[in-house]
């Protein structure tokens, strides 16, 4: 079988991006390279870029460690006894110069078994880095973002499928520039300005390494340094930039990589590695050459490319030097990413080769229990068995290939860190588990990045800075979603949780905290005993009704003197019982209302005024009576021996009690949460019920009281002697007025004010009757008694008269 061949036919397998792919099989004869002979494979690999001096121009260290991961996997298998005992394998370097359906491409379509059903790959499908970078916008909510990519497949689909993502997640994309792959300054110098001019802080890179370098070149040299760099595999470990000022540039970018593995004796052998170990190799000289910057003697290329160096500024190559000494930033032992992918590459096919050499004739997978033959075999036969290898790695991990010919991975994200001294490197600080495409899969170690500048706080990128809580966004016309400006959410309600464009109404119970971000339960508001104004109208009563009580007992005391004698002893001791429960009933307007409490205290003053303003009215007709009858041309001394008062106060009050059963057996009063009294609160407070029948209630005491105002008004010019209906007329007034203004203080206020505002007329309205009516009585049992006997009142009385 022809090599030519089996390169177009076989094996693309274990593509390595910018480095070594193991590209087919076949079976050369080559010479044993120990005393006894053995058969031979040869393994042709592609160094994709490896050492090409075209693109670059120099010689590519990082790539020349792929070659060397490959010959050290080489050597391994061949030093082995378990695996291909007694073969001895071999290859030939191809370069594949960066062809994007090349052994080391990354894109998914490649995973598509029916159009590529020979394609394995032991590096990440690139899919895994685009879903990477949208999550990784999310993360950090950078929601305004630029992005430039290659005019590939790679760039083009990459930036496809991120962006896509990224408008998933709420985010959008401030720009999308592509660079061309033939480089194009005119392009670069467009983007450069579109870059810029860009309001966003973050721009995404989907470019392979030779589009990037001359656009980092002139990003570099216009100082872009305020812009964050977040870019995919293809460049983010590279070493590749020319100029030490791009460094500068990417300084704080993130940037993705497949995880780091372990290759057990590989640090050892690359520091072993020398000119005089493998005198064969074509490639060592230059790689001393470029990691020592001297020259082999005999090395004429370099006197004839610069005819002016003179050879005493020549640093000669001794072979001396220490590979040890060298910055591991530029010959990297530590970090084997792409070299890891490497090694298992070669180790698979190994595996695959000897799953092949073991196969038993008549028990074989082929046609008719046939094997292969190792040494002429067939590119599909090979595939048969590279589809099921399964093995530990030298390191101890698991190597397999799942449907798609991949193998099963998590990315590493990179910060790009520069220092000081001018060194730089690449540090992980967190990964994207690759089997979470659906989920988060994100672990980020935010203490471990160094920000461009030095700074300690994530960049932003936004187009409008986030709402403050409360707000809501609103779109501006012509824009995306994300430039919006922020409008207040309207009274009651708060922002959506799950819609920061919309509010949500509070339910009536609820109202919104002060951020409103939460609907809270409403406060509940009632008069109560607890709060200074219950308390100490509570006092109050009780102050006035302890009151009323000394005058209730004084007036017992002195029941046999003149002036508790007169107009009608029994019942000024009734009004002052009356006015006792008229100040206590007050008591009932204070706590939290239920349906009992309603409906008694509203009944209870009710009755109790009414009884009150009865008893004062009989109190106003009895002096009426009294005095018209000394008069013999008055027409009301017939009416006195019917004894009129006595009846006055049962049938009025017994008026008023009517009229409160009917009210309370039709519609009566009851307890209910007001959620409208007032703002963010829900006061509990008595329904009237029928404001009809309350109405009647209350109108009917208005009668009474105006009925009395009106008798003790016309009495008021009778002969004071006895006679208290100047004092009725007085309270009668102040009882007027307190409940004429109580009604536009009650319609005005809301919540516990407006109880209070009630309870505040009942006291004074009563207290106002209290003092009109018995303290000039009070003043006189207890200053002048001398002036509460009948023989000075009928002389001041005679004087009085003999005067007139």
């Amino acid at each position: 079988m022809q090599s030519s061949q089996i390169i177009h036919e076989v094996l693309q397998i274990f593509g390595i991006s910018a480095g070594s792919k193991i590209l087919a099989i076949h079976g050369e004869a080559i010479k044993a390279k120990t005393n006894e002979p053995k058969s031979s494979l040869s393994i042709f690999l592609d160094m994709e870029n490896t050492l090409s001096l075209i693109p670059f121009h120099r010689f590519q260290i990082r790539f020349y460690r792929f070659l060397l991961v490959m010959v050290f996997a080489i050597m391994e298998i061949n030093s082995s006894n378990y695996l291909l005992p007694n073969i001895t394998l071999g290859f030939h370097l191809y370069d594949s110069c960066y062809n994007e359906i090349s052994y080391a491409s990354l894109l998914p379509v490649l995973s598509n078994k029916i159009h590529f059903p020979s394609f394995f790959r032991t590096i990440n499908k690139i899919e895994y880095e685009w879903f990477a970078i949208a999550r990784l916008v999310k993360y950090f909510n950078w929601t305004w973002v630029g992005v430039i990519s290659s005019n590939n497949d790679f760039g083009i689909l990459g930036s496809q499928i991120a962006i896509r993502e990224i408008e998933k997640n709420g985010g959008c994309i401030a720009f999308q520039e592509t660079l061309p792959i033939i480089n194009s300054m005119e392009s670069v110098y467009r983007i450069i300005d579109v870059v810029k001019r860009s309001s966003a802080t973050v721009i995404i890179l989907f470019c392979t390494i030779e589009n990037l370098i001359p656009f980092m070149e002139q990003a570099s040299f216009h100082n872009i340094t305020d812009k964050l760099w977040v870019g995919t595999s293809s460049w983010s470990i590279t070493s590749d930039f020319p100029r030490t000022d791009i460094l500068t540039t990417l300084n704080g970018s993130l940037g993705l990589a497949a995880q780091k593995g372990k290759i057990p004796g590989f640090k050892e052998f690359l520091y072993s590695i020398h000119p005089s170990r493998f005198p064969d190799d074509p490639y060592m000289k230059s790689f001393w050459e470029t990691v020592f910057h001297c020259i082999w003697p005999g090395n004429d290329a370099v006197f004839n490319t610069s005819p002016a160096l003179l050879k005493e500024d020549i640093v000669w190559c001794t072979g001396e030097e220490r590979l040890d000494s060298i910055d591991p930033n530029i010959y990297d032992v530590y970090n084997f990413i792409y070299s890891y992918r490497t090694h298992n590459a070669v180790f698979a096919v190994a595996h695959a080769l000897h799953q092949m050499k073991n196969c038993v004739p008549g028990k074989g997978p082929f046609k008719n229990g046939s094997c292969a033959d190792i040494y002429n075999h067939r590119p599909w036969q090979l595939l048969h068995y590279l589809r099921k290898v399964d093995f530990n790695n030298t390191a101890g991990e698991r190597i397999y290939f799942d449907e798609n010919g991949d193998v099963p991975q998590s990315v590493d994200i990179l910060n790009w860190q520069l220092f000081p001294n001018g060194s730089n490197q690449y540090v992980s600080i967190g990964s994207f588990d690759s089997g979470s495409l659906n989920g988060e899969g994100l672990d980020i170690q935010l203490n471990k990045i160094l920000w461009n500048g030095g700074y300690s706080q994530i960049p932003v990128s936004v187009c409008s800075h986030p709402c403050p809580k409360g707000y809501r966004r609103a779109a501006i016309q012509g824009q995306k979603i994300c430039c919006f400006d922020c409008l207040p959410c309207s009274e009651g309600e708060i922002l959506n949780p799950n819609d920061d464009s919309k509010c949500l109404k509070c339910p009536e119970d609820k109202w919104p905290d002060s951020r409103k971000e939460e609907c809270l339960p409403k406060l509940i508001q009632f008069l109560s005993y607890e709060e200074t104004l219950g308390s100490a109208l509570a006092c109050i009563s009780v102050l006035f009704c302890l009151l009323t009580f000394s005058v209730f007992c004084l007036f017992i005391i002195k029941r046999k003197t003149p002036i508790v004698k007169a107009n009608n002893r029994d019942l000024s001791y009734l009004l002052l019982i009356s006015l006792m429960f008229g100040f206590m009933c007050s008591l009932a307007f204070i706590g939290r209302p239920n349906r009992i409490m309603c409906m008694i205290r509203q009944v209870m003053f009710a009755v109790i005024f009414s009884l009150c303003v009865s008893t004062i009215l009989a109190k106003t007709i009895t002096v009426v009576m009294i005095f018209s009858a000394t008069n013999p041309d008055s027409k009301l001394k017939k009416l006195v021996g019917l004894r009129i008062p006595i009846y006055i106060v049962p049938v009025c009050t017994m008026v008023q009690i009517t009229l409160c059963i009917v009210w309370l057996t039709t519609d009566a009063p009851f307890a209910e949460y007001n959620m409208a009294a007032e703002i963010g609160i829900i006061v509990i407070e008595c329904n009237e019920g029928s404001r009809v029948l309350f109405a009647c209630v209350l109108g009917y005491m208005g009668l009474l009281a105006s009925i009395s105002l009106f008798v003790a008004f016309m009495a008021r010019k009778l002969p004071d002697t006895f006679n208290e209906t100047k004092f009725i007329t007085f309270s009668m007034l102040v009882f007027a007025s307190v409940w004429v203004t109580f009604i536009p203080a009650y319609l005005s206020t809301k919540g516990k004010q407006t109880v209070a505002v009630e309870i505040f007329a009942i006291l004074s309205s009563s207290a106002g009757c209290l003092f009109c009516i018995f303290s000039p009585k009070c003043y006189t049992i207890l200053l002048h008694p001398e002036m509460n006997s009948r023989q000075y009142i009928t002389g001041r009385n005679a004087r009085k008269q003999w005067i007139q």
